[in-house]
């Protein structure tokens, strides 16, 4: 039987009330006064901000945007327009010059493309953590699922966060989630893109474009599936299919604790 995207539909009012109770216990729970979510005018920055606001209200939480000089204006003004109509505290942290004073002080510079792309991740969540730490605050992960099921993060970048709200979510389920929230039709369909490099996009990196990525998954990691059985009910390459698993593989080091000698 062929594998559609029927497969991942969800009661999105019923996902809605999960995630916002999920919000509010961690938080809670770790006796901080809010959250710290970075925005950075795509659809899952967007989705965890505007849910936090719901869970929390727009008092408790706080936007950071970081625009790098590369960043597309449109995102810095959706973002903005967002924490605006949420009615939260929106700061605006240029990330140039942190990053390149970082560059400037380091053998290697010019070394590796994907390198300096990290630093750009890492100091974004220097500066969520700043925020949060000053604030007394959690910093809420932007993560979903297709990303972070095949290692498409920064390990201690945009990874480096404390909860995640979406991460169970994939892609085109945050799209749909997006919608139900009210969130924009042009951010909820906007590409995807960290953003780390001049006309940087996701699909410029991922196996395959979300809409076939979240059905290999599913087939992979709900179902169960053999790789087989995933490219021929996704109609997909099996080799596609075999280089999602591989990432997903190679990738575990990024969703697991570092490795220890002996327990704790």
């Amino acid at each position: 039987m062929e594998i559609t995207s029927e497969a991942l539909a969800l009661d999105y009012s019923e996902a809605e009330a999960e995630i916002l109770e999920f919000i509010r216990k961690v938080v809670l729970n770790a006796g901080a006064s809010g959250a710290v979510v970075g925005l950075s005018g795509g659809i899952d920055s967007s989705v965890v901000g505007c849910l936090c606001v719901r869970a929390l209200g727009r008092e408790k939480v706080i936007g950071i945007m970081m625009p790098a000089s590369h960043t597309p204006k449109q995102d810095v003004k959706d973002a903005a327009a967002l924490a605006k109509d949420w009615g939260i505290k929106n700061y605006e942290v240029g990330i140039d010059q942190i990053s390149s004073a970082f560059l400037g002080s380091i053998p290697l510079k010019g070394k590796s493309r994907l390198a300096e792309a990290n630093v750009k991740a890492r100091t974004r969540m220097v500066i969520n953590y700043y925020f949060a730490n000053t604030l007394g605050m959690m910093v809420a992960g932007t993560g979903d699922r297709s990303e972070d099921m095949i290692g498409y993060f920064t390990k201690f970048g945009d990874g480096g966060v404390d909860f995640l709200p979406i991460a169970h979510l994939y892609k085109t389920q945050v799209r749909q989630l997006g919608a139900h929230l009210g969130l924009p039709a042009h951010v909820v369909q906007k590409p995807a893109s960290p953003q780390l490099w001049p006309g940087h996009r996701a699909t410029d990196e991922i196996p395959i474009e979300y809409e076939r990525l979240d059905l290999v998954l599913h087939g992979l990691f709900d179902l169960k599936l053999q790789p087989e059985e995933v490219a021929e009910r996704c109609g997909v390459a099996l080799r596609t299919v075999e280089l999602v698993l591989r990432k997903h593989r190679e990738s575990a080091h990024k969703r697991v604790f570092p490795p220890m000698l002996r327990g704790w």
